[in-house]
């Protein structure tokens, strides 16, 4: 569902267009503080249904003097400085900022990319050319508490603050920018021109950490103990009535949400597992074997359709038809298995695992970053269901889910698996979709998480996978013979919160090792090659 968690203290981040926002929201989680984001262009009625503690404007790729470029609604400003919340202005929501305070923003004589090293100044006063003034610094709180004088961040703009702010104060500077951060300690509004969020700011999530506590005040209680319980309460109240129809993959999060699931509404909650032939190997009956043995109770129930979907995914190698082909199928396989249960598919609801980066990465901002993909349990369903869908997960982030999935007392084994796409190896198949192509891709992958396994490499790898180029044809030697065969590329990143990942830098010799057993092992394959691209630019899934 997409309505806000009802948590105590809450921040809004309103994003500009930065395509690392995202990571805004994760840091607070970090702190202890419930978070989301919503677009800068929202309304003062959605601002004050969230009712947040705090906000933060994000970065962008605009200018704020443009005629184009989104600026936050006069009404939500008005009701900012009317309730005295606390902002916190990072890059373009910094400069955003000061334009409409009354301060001036001008392009760069320089542009500032990358790792820079700033000086704190706290609480000195600056004169116009942001040199320091002889005045004594002032002993307040600040959102530098606990720091260095000097530290190294990460810049990213080529405008700068060239005037503040009546109220605001320079509290640091870099070679490039007087106006590195500035605060506004009556008002609580503080601004720094580089971004905090990102692992290159080495203590970034603490200058966060200094705004929410330090400045806001906020408790920062934020846990999935609570979540779980008051999730539990809201689906009770929620379901009411109605039976629950669960899609489940095997995956941490589709075993999360059903785990979840089957403690809130017991038998009332029907999990499904659909067997789309796209599944990994012996898949189907391993979860099966897992889900029955570790949530007592629920009686997992397996729906073979696999033929079916190759029917439809035959000559089809466009990603976006794909992904929505696949969701279309999964949804009527389910209504057909709640008829043959007696039951009104108007009076069920339809569960699915979707988590915070599938919404984010499936919906269009006004100001932020364009549509990546659609994710099959996001934008490839029907318009028109008879089930109304239920996302228990759908405000959390990957750790956030394992951190559930500990709290219900799941295996290590699910917790901990790698993620598994909805559309299958439907999108690891890069070009149209068979049996055949299918098989080929399953027995790579399959060697390959073994490997990785019995290395010891497998739990140090957010998420593994094989996918196949089998539109893409080499040639080859096998036994003095020439080959003409197809090209597997293994894919491995590490990332906490999946919006950005790096690729792993695999041991040569476990590489050589897989390599030499796909090409030996599996018929048809004369190559192998590692992906050695991060996140961005390119994304996880090659589709």
């Amino acid at each position: 569902m997409a309505q806000a968690l009802q948590h105590k203290e809450r921040v809004l981040v309103l994003d500009f267009g930065s395509q690392v926002s995202h990571l805004i929201c994760r840091r607070c989680r970090e702190v202890g503080v419930y978070s989301e984001l919503r677009s800068c262009q929202t309304t003062l009625d959605n601002i004050q249904a969230f009712d947040p503690d705090a906000i933060v404007l994000s970065g962008g790729p605009h200018s704020v003097y443009e005629p184009n470029a989104p600026h936050l609604r006069e009404d939500v400003w008005k009701h900012c400085l009317a309730k005295k919340l606390p902002i916190l202005g990072i890059c373009y929501g910094f400069q955003e900022m000061c334009h409409a305070l009354g301060g001036r923003v001008e392009p760069g004589t320089k542009k500032e990319f990358g790792r820079t090293e700033m000086t704190i100044t706290s609480g000195d006063t600056r004169d116009g050319d942001g040199k320091p003034s002889p005045k004594k610094a002032r002993a307040e709180p600040s959102i530098f508490d606990g720091l260095k004088t000097t530290e190294e961040v990460w810049m990213s703009h080529g405008d700068k603050v060239t005037k503040l702010p009546r109220g605001f104060r320079s509290i640091a500077y870099s070679a490039n920018s007087e106006y590195a951060a500035c605060a506004d300690p009556r008002r609580r509004f503080y601004g720094v021109q580089f971004h905090p969020e990102v692992t290159h700011t080495p203590h970034g999530t603490k200058m966060i950490a200094n705004f929410l506590k330090v400045i806001t005040g906020l408790k920062c209680e934020w846990n999935m103990k609570d979540f779980c319980k008051q999730e539990v309460d809201r689906i009770t109240k929620l379901v009411r009535d109605k039976e629950v129809i669960g899609a489940v993959s095997g995956g941490v999060d589709s075993s999360v949400a059903a785990a979840l699931m089957h403690k809130a509404v017991g038998n009332k909650f029907h999990p499904f597992l659909v067997d789309t032939g796209l599944l990994r190997l012996n898949e189907a009956t391993e979860v099966k074997k897992r889900m029955d043995l570790h949530i007592k109770g629920m009686n997992l129930k397996v729906i073979d359709a696999s033929e079916e979907f190759f029917r439809e995914l035959k000559d089809v190698s466009e990603p976006e038809q794909k992904r929505k082909i696949i969701g279309r199928l999964f949804y009527e396989n389910f209504e057909r298995a709640v008829r043959e249960l007696g039951l009104d598919p108007k009076k069920c609801m339809l569960l699915q695992g979707t988590l915070y980066p599938d919404v984010i990465e499936s919906t269009s901002y006004k100001g932020p970053s364009t549509v990546i993909k659609t994710h099959h349990n996001v934008g490839g369903l029907p318009a028109k269901m008879n089930m109304q869908v239920l996302e228990p997960l759908r405000l959390l982030f990957k750790d956030e889910v394992r951190s559930l999935g500990w709290e219900l007392g799941l295996p290590h084994e699910s917790v901990m698996r790698h993620p598994f796409p909805g559309p299958g190896l439907g999108i690891r198949i890069i070009s149209s979709v068979d049996r055949e192509k299918a098989d080929t891709l399953r027995k790579a992958d399959a060697i390959y998480i073994e490997e990785i396994r019995k290395s010891g490499d497998y739990d140090k790898i957010s998420q593994a996978y094989a996918a196949l180029l089998p539109t893409v044809k080499t040639v080859g030697v096998m036994g003095d013979h020439r080959t003409y065969g197809c090209v597997v590329v293994l894919r491995a990143v590490t990332t906490t919160d999946f919006m950005t990942a790096d690729w792993y830098h695999m041991p040569h010799d476990l590489l050589g090792k897989i390599s030499s057993r796909i090409i030996n092992e599996v018929k048809g394959v004369n190559r192998v090659c590692y992906d050695v691209s991060q996140k961005p630019p390119a994304t996880i899934e090659w589709e």
